[in-house]
């Protein structure tokens, strides 16, 4: 009797610890050691999220949306696509040009999932199906995006070779941290999808009410060891260098002013769901362009107070720091054994055999360097080496050529 009751008392103690650590887990915890990000680096994003904003918008013209306006010049809109001139294959996009700020912009709408197109593109995916560049990506959204390569590329390249060239600027973990010099994702304080692994595809089917799914992952989750979900390389994560927008406290009421925290972390990606009443309206493209502009007029009254050192200089200094940020990370996801990763971003990952290229292929693939973007790999020949033409004359990806030339077709009797 005394045994079953102090096992009992074990176990209660146990569940009662868990609880607490988990219902007291706060989305501020994932970023508490992360640097905070500078004027120069975060001054776009508020900007990226008004041009994702305008692509909701009927009439640029009359905004119904935000109360400032979208701060865009209307006729610098070069192309507007709608659900009717996709067919169901992309969310809407536009693409502008900001000669102010030297930008061309290719911005899509998130997906709508009262859409069945874009809930179709959600649902074509599961868990290993996509291999790309030697990692795993969302096999929907991967298709959507090489639609729209074929479809928007050339004007992207024109528009940029006639303006210049001095214009332009969802993933497994190997790529998310590869590809951080180039990608950046913006997470605002609770949101819930940067920090499951989950499939969306399955969130979605669930006969389960969302916090109640959420619950479910989160305890899930905590029996996984860490080094299990690093090593699985079909968990798929938030790509690139992150900043997330910290606005609200432990046992606090209300919003506080927020700062923004940046790094480009390979263990401890947002692993933990934040069991929080904002984990889904942190997700909203409304909130998180809010937010932002609040950080960013944040920052720059901080800065005005505190500038000790030229502009240029401080530039300078900070993107050093941010590319020996990269190096870092890289050598961090080596270390951890992560499937697939390479100290270097212009190494060569394993082929989707598991095998590694030949010499030939390597001396090949060191060339894709471009010798004018400073070690940055050159878009035209990534676009080479990830894609080829296919009979009707547009982009396929590699395996996909090699699938549809293996594959011959019967008559029917």
């Amino acid at each position: 009797m005394s045994l079953c009751c102090g096992v009992e008392s074990v176990v209660i103690l146990g569940f009662g610890r868990w609880a607490w650590k988990r219902c007291t887990y706060i989305g501020a915890n994932d970023s508490a050691n992360w640097t905070l990000a500078t004027l120069g680096e975060f001054e776009p994003i508020p900007r990226m999220c008004r041009l994702v904003l305008a692509v909701y918008e009927p009439d640029l013209n009359s905004p119904r949306f935000p109360q400032h306006g979208y701060r865009l010049n209307p006729d610098w809109v070069i192309k507007r696509v709608t659900y009717e001139q996709t067919q169901g294959r992309a969310p809407p996009y536009i693409i502008y040009i900001d000669h102010d700020h030297k930008e061309i912009v290719l911005a899509i709408r998130g997906l709508n999932l009262y859409k069945e197109s874009d809930y179709k593109t959600l649902l074509d995916n599961r868990l290993g199906m996509q291999m790309f560049d030697g990692g795993f990506v969302h096999h929907g959204l991967l298709k959507s995006a090489v639609w729209l390569l074929n479809e928007e590329g050339e004007i992207l390249k024109r528009l940029w070779e006639e303006n210049g060239k001095v214009y332009a600027r969802c993933m497994s973990l190997n790529l998310a941290v590869k590809y951080a010099d180039v990608i950046h994702s913006i997470i605002l304080q609770d949101d819930f999808l940067p920090r499951t692994a989950t499939p969306l595809e399955d969130i979605f089917k669930s006969i389960f009410c969302l916090p109640c799914l959420l619950f479910l992952v989160c305890l899930r989750d905590t029996f996984i060891p860490e080094g299990r979900k690093l090593r699985d390389q079909r968990r798929l994560y938030a790509p690139g260098r992150m900043y997330h927008i910290v606005e609200r406290k432990f046992c606090r009421c209300g919003r506080f002013p927020p700062e923004v925290r940046t790094a480009i972390p390979v263990d401890g990606r947002f692993e933990h769901i934040v069991l929080s009443c904002n984990a889904t309206s942190d997700h909203g493209i409304i909130w998180i362009e809010r937010e932002s502009q609040k950080a960013l007029e944040k920052i720059k009254e901080i800065n005005s107070e505190t500038i000790t050192t030229p502009p240029g200089v401080q530039k300078f200094e900070r993107m050093q720091t941010i590319e020996q940020e990269h190096r870092d990370a890289l050598e961090r996801a080596v270390s951890l054994n992560i499937p697939h990763a390479v100290a270097t971003a212009d190494a060569e990952p394993c082929m989707d055999n598991g095998t590694v290229p030949s010499q030939s292929e390597g001396d090949q693939a060191s060339k894709t360097k471009s010798t004018s973007g400073g070690g940055k790999t050159n878009w035209d020949e990534l676009v080479n080496k990830l894609f080829k033409k296919g009979e009707s004359g547009h982009l396929v990806l590699n395996r996909d050529v090699t699938a549809l030339n293996n594959i011959s077709v019967v008559q029917p009797p």
